[in-house]
């Protein structure tokens, strides 16, 4: 009965025209991913007051963005056009006339979106962690947050994000493949033919390790959020009087405001992923919802942007400065 009830789901899901509409939707969500992170590489990189550590971590998550924007979605996108010219079967095993050859580009494609989302969540704790010493230790951020400790932080996490998305097919000895899903239309893990039903569960193993992240994430922006609110309480009752006041900069303020938005954005976009793979590890197999979950934490990839614009007025001011200079040399070329 669950069988049949997957199959109705999924080609009532993907039919021709519902294709066309994914297609349209994956390069719209292409061009956003790439044009806002563009944007924010380009003022953190050329803006130099906000070359610091905190610039350089949300350096570090927009090229994570950016991978997403230029390897995995453009492959669905690939994907689904190649069955919309051929008129391809939905079924099971449709998707293999895309792929001839011994190599399967998702063992590129799945580690590339697996080790992309465990960067951004790292990095979002990181960031959690820089804003937090900032609020809660101020006369120690200079000391602790270097840009060398901070660039090392950014190497590491990249090198274990990657590590941890490759464990599932290091350790499973071929009982976890990566196949093209014809319902979420990206590269996923998957059990291989006749592999044990363990093996399985070792995917488990993302959504213990994001949440553990994300779980201490929250926690310390809470800490952090509620340390700013009792600071803006001292700060009006010693207001008029002659006590120093507290060393908490204004920007740092905003700024773990920013990284709290961020926080809640990603946790969001995430929690329907984690539902998801638990889901199928139990036995459950979700076409439509994959398809949302999946995407939802695609789609994901282009608000930081808006969320910098929102939140963060040097962010502001780097790209007002950026598109005014891009505005004179537009000009100048025109009048030469």
């Amino acid at each position: 009965m669950l069988t049949e009830l997957n199959h109705t789901n999924c080609s009532s899901c993907c039919s021709s025209g519902n294709r066309i509409f994914t297609v349209i939707f994956m390069v719209a969500l292409i061009l956003a991913i790439l044009l806002g992170n563009s944007v924010i590489l380009a003022v953190f990189l050329a803006t130099k007051h906000l070359r610091t550590p905190q610039g350089y971590l949300k350096t570090s998550l927009a090229v994570a963005d950016l991978a997403l924007g230029i390897l995995v979605v453009p492959f669905s996108v690939y994907g689904e056009i190649k069955m919309l010219s051929i008129n391809a079967s939905m079924e099971e095993g449709g998707y293999e006339v895309l792929f001839v050859g011994s190599w399967h580009p998702c063992y590129l494609i799945g580690p590339v979106f697996a080790g992309c989302t465990l960067v951004s969540i790292s990095t979002i704790f990181l960031l959690t962690i820089e804003r937090s010493i900032a609020i809660l230790k101020p006369l120690h951020k200079e000391v602790v947050i270097t840009r060398r400790r901070t660039l090392l932080l950014i190497l590491v996490s990249w090198t274990a994000s990657f590590f941890l998305a490759m464990i599932p097919i290091i350790s499973s000895h071929g009982g976890i493949v990566l196949e093209y899903n014809r319902c979420s239309r990206m590269c996923n893990y998957a059990p291989a033919p006749s592999s044990p039903a363990h093996v399985w569960q070792i995917l488990l193993l993302f959504p213990a390790f994001d949440f553990s992240l994300l779980g201490g994430t929250l926690i310390i922006n809470a800490l952090s959020l509620s340390t700013i609110h009792q600071y803006t309480r001292r700060r009006k009752l010693l207001s008029g009087t002659d006590q120093e006041p507290l060393r908490v900069s204004f920007s740092d303020i905003k700024a773990a405001k920013t990284i709290g938005t961020l926080t809640i954005a990603f946790t969001a976009s995430f929690t329907p992923i984690a539902v998801f793979v638990v889901g199928n590890v139990l036995g459950y197999q979700w076409c439509t919802f994959s398809f949302f979950a999946f995407w939802m934490l695609a789609s994901n990839s282009c608000c930081n942007v808006i969320i910098y614009s929102v939140c963060d007025q040097r962010f502001r001011e780097g790209a007002r400065q950026i598109f005014m200079s891009f505005r004179c040399f537009c000009t100048r070329s025109s009048l030469h």
